[in-house]
């Protein structure tokens, strides 16, 4: 076996190379959607206390070092995109559990499935959402297999002025015992939504249709979703679905087995 003698250039390339690292946290935060423009790395600083042809020279070796092995920046950001992905996630659990009692148990809420059930799901939906409307199927096989589940329907309209008539409008529902059948209906609708549509389906399911547009201004269902937004904001949910299950937030729609798993992961922790 061959032994490794270190090279002083190298060491202390690498030693300059970490000194380089530490001043990059504009490259770390750029944002994930948006692929931004290949940015010049700023020249590396030497550490205080050497002279200076000596900061020079140290200078010039971490330049060279790090033209000749350009992998060591792509390497240090993606572990550096690793801890703080992990950091947010960290951060993001910590809120769950502060706003568990506002997530699962506010009374206003509409709740599916087993009101009784030992697992809560969470969701954040919107009338307009194709991709909510697409995890109907799924969301309806699991509350009828899974009979310890309950479902938090945490409306969240922000696609357009219609989704907030049609939020409304299901809050207003529960008063006429209707919420149930009425979303089910609503989010069984095809194509985009109207105010026409809207209220043409409170009357297919035999609502009563004047009721509930005076319901629908009750400084309770306006209490719903200021909270429900607040909610959002709190925990960084920008897009519908949206669903928490226990500590795990998913955003976007999940595959009936991908909800199940985390229904079974959930289930033995209790």
């Amino acid at each position: 076996m061959g032994r490794y003698t270190a090279n002083p250039l190298s060491a202390l390339a690498l030693a300059g190379t970490m000194i380089f690292l530490a001043g990059l946290p504009a490259l770390a935060d750029t944002p994930k959607t948006e692929t931004a423009p290949a940015a010049t790395p700023p020249a590396a600083q030497a550490p205080a206390g050497f002279d200076e042809p000596q900061k020079q020279a140290i200078e010039q070796i971490v330049r060279d070092y790090l033209l000749a092995n350009p992998e060591v920046l792509r390497d240090a950001l993606i572990v550096l995109g690793s801890r703080e992905k992990a950091a947010a996630e960290g951060q993001r659990k910590q809120r769950i559990e502060a706003l568990r009692a506002e997530l699962e148990h506010q009374p206003d809420d509409p709740v599916l499935g087993n009101p009784d059930g030992r697992i809560t799901i969470v969701e954040f939906f919107d009338y307009q959402c194709g991709y909510c409307k697409a995890m109907k199927p799924a969301m309806q096989n699991i509350l009828a297999s899974e009979k310890d589940v309950r479902v938090v329907m945490k409306e969240f309209p922000i696609l357009s002025e219609v989704s907030t008539i049609a939020a409304r409008a299901a809050l207003a529902a529960q008063a006429q015992g209707k919420y149930a059948v009425f979303h089910d209906r609503l989010m069984g609708h095809r194509g985009r939504l109207s105010e026409e549509a809207i209220f043409a389906a409170a009357q297919e399911v035999s609502l009563d249709v004047e009721r509930l547009k005076a319901d629908m201004q009750a400084p309770s269902v306006e209490a719903v979703l200021k909270r429900n937004h607040m909610l959002a904001e709190r925990l960084e949910i920008s897009g519908t679905p949206t669903f928490i299950v226990g500590e795990t937030l998913v955003p976007g729609a999940v595959n009936e087995e991908g909800m199940r798993k985390l229904i079974a992961e959930m289930r033995a922790k209790l």
